[in-house]
This record gives structure tokens, sequence and C-alpha cells, in this order.
């Protein structure tokens, strides 16, 4: 996967909306893995010019990540061929009609896919990889965990899978790539980075976070969300139960924003994954990269370790 993308460690970094910004992204290559922008909180125009900036911070590879479910989702692909960058993560949909396209610009194609249907399908429309999200991931979700989740992907599909959703350090990293991912993808960690522009009291507030504290919202619309419980989230969690998707999609508009952008952590929509008790600093991307693949490595050498012991009291 390195060698394919030409970066330092296979390491994806999530796309998130209201967070994913030039800034972010450009800090991950220059640390080694491959930075995305998200594309949506953007319109074509202003993707270009985040584009760009981001190649003024960085000469490494980065990518795109694309919400399929936009209504200017074709615009949105127009302004990643105008200005082209390495690799494009999606979200939320089949970009399938895309990637002959995208391709023939030399943009490698990396759909998030929360099943191994979905997987083959884009095994089958021509994508050079999935990433394979399980439901501890934040934001929106599937409903496979990343245990299960990876290992059935790996054996369904013969294209690089990358594992996503629950991994914030590198006991996360090394039990992904044990599974059989090439490469792994982190959100949570890095709303932390210091590059991170988002408002510093949601960090505070990931950084402070407990085992319990992330809960899932929006069953009832269909599209299920995690995020760290706050006065939102429970107003949310009442609707869900009363089976009020309209009234539910109303009073979640603009909350990502709130959060991220304003500072509202309380009804704003922290969406967050369910590692966040395992954040405990706000550090540099380049330090989290560094951290996370030192912790990786020395977790399977105990782990080789642990077998060999094993297999001699056996023997």
């Amino acid at each position: 996967m390195c060698d394919q993308i030409g970066i330092k460690y296979p390491l994806f970094q999530g796309g998130m909306a209201w967070v994913s910004y030039a800034e972010l992204a450009g800090a991950v290559s220059n640390g080694g893995g491959l930075g995305i922008i998200a594309s949506g909180m953007l319109v074509a125009s202003t993707l270009g010019d985040e584009i760009a900036k981001a190649k003024k911070i960085t000469d490494k590879p980065f990518g795109v990540n694309v919400m399929m479910l936009r209504d200017d989702v074709d615009d949105i692909f127009q302004a990643i061929i105008d200005n082209p960058v390495s690799v494009v993560t999606t979200g939320a949909g089949n970009p399938g009609k895309y990637i002959p396209e995208l391709k023939k610009h030399g943009i490698k194609v990396f759909p998030v896919v929360a099943s191994t249907a979905l997987a083959q399908r884009m095994q089958r429309a021509g994508a050079d990889g999935v990433i394979a999200e399980g439901m501890e991931a934040g934001g929106h979700i599937g409903e496979i965990t990343s245990m299960c989740l990876i290992p059935e992907i790996v054996d369904a599909v013969e294209i690089p899978v990358i594992a996503a959703g629950g991994i914030i350090d590198g006991r996360g990293a090394a039990a992904a790539l044990t599974l059989g991912a090439k490469a792994i993808q982190m959100g949570t960690r890095f709303l932390c980075a210091e590059e991170t522009t988002i408002n510093h009291k949601v960090k505070v507030r990931i950084v402070e976070a407990k085992d319990r504290d992330t809960l899932i919202t929006g069953r009832s619309t269909g599209h299920p969300v995690r995020v760290i419980k706050n006065k939102l989230s429970k107003e949310l969690e009442k609707l869900d139960n009363e089976n009020k998707p309209e009234e539910l999609k109303k009073l979640g508009s603009n909350k990502l924003q709130s959060a991220m952008k304003d500072g509202d952590t309380e009804w704003g929509s922290l969406m967050c994954g369910q590692g966040a008790a395992l954040v405990r600093e706000i550090q540099p991307a380049a330090v989290i990269i560094e951290e996370v693949f030192e912790e990786a490595a020395r977790s399977i050498k105990s782990a080789l370790l642990m077998i060999d012991g094993v297999k001699a009291e056996i023997n």
C-alpha cells in the first residue's frame, strides 16, 4: 500500500466534514500518512482552493473524501479532476460511474464500505481498494463491528482492504493489520491533532471522554450516527425512540458545524468514534503517526513472542 500510493506509513486519515481541511491533510501527509481533505463542508470552487492550499503545505500525496449523497456530487468530482489529487475516498453511496474517469487522470479510488456485498460491488466497479469501516467509527456508521467486518471483507475481495472504525493507537493498528488489512484509517485520533482547525473546546471534550461517552443517534432516519453524549444527543435519542425521523433531521441540521466551528459542545453534534477514551492528549499529527506505528511494532513483536511461548509449551 505504501508503494502503491507513495506514503511512508500505511495510514489514511479519515475525511471528516468541518474537520479535515488542508491544514490537517497536509500535516498528515508530511508526517508520512495519507492526508485527506473532506469535501462535505465545501462546494466545488472552495474545494479547488483547499486542494491548492494543501499543495502549498505538502509535496507528498494526499486525497479528497466525497460524500455521494450530496446533490452537487458531479461538480465535486469535476473539481477533483480539474485539480488532481492522488486518492479519492468516498462514503454514503456508490461511486462506480465516476471511477473510470478518475482513474484516467491517475487518481486512485477507495470507497468506504460496511458490508462484503458492497465491497465486492466496488471491486467489480474497478476500485483500487476498499475502506472497511466498523460501527465503532464516529459519524455515519454501519452495523458490523471492525473485528468481524475486516476479515470478512479481506476474504471476500482481492483488492487491498484498509481497516477503519475504532482504531486509535498502535494496538488497534496491529490488530487491524493482523486481520488482513493492508493499511488503517484513523479519524477520531486526528480530531486532537494540533493542526486540526476545529474549536479547541471540542478537542478538550474528546480528551476528557470516557469509555461509555458515545452513543448512536438517527437510527429512525436510516442513517445512524455515532456522537459524544450531550444535550443535543439526548434530544435526538428521544426523537429516535418516538420514531420521529423528520423532527430528528430538523433538530440535527447544521449541528456538526455548530460543534466543530463554533465550539458548542452541548447543542452541537460531536461526531466521534467509540475509542475516544483512548485519546489522551493534543499532539502534532506527525507525532501521532510515529507513536501509532512504534506501538504497533511493539504490539506485534509481543504477540509473536507470546505465540512462540505457547508453541514451546505445547511441544
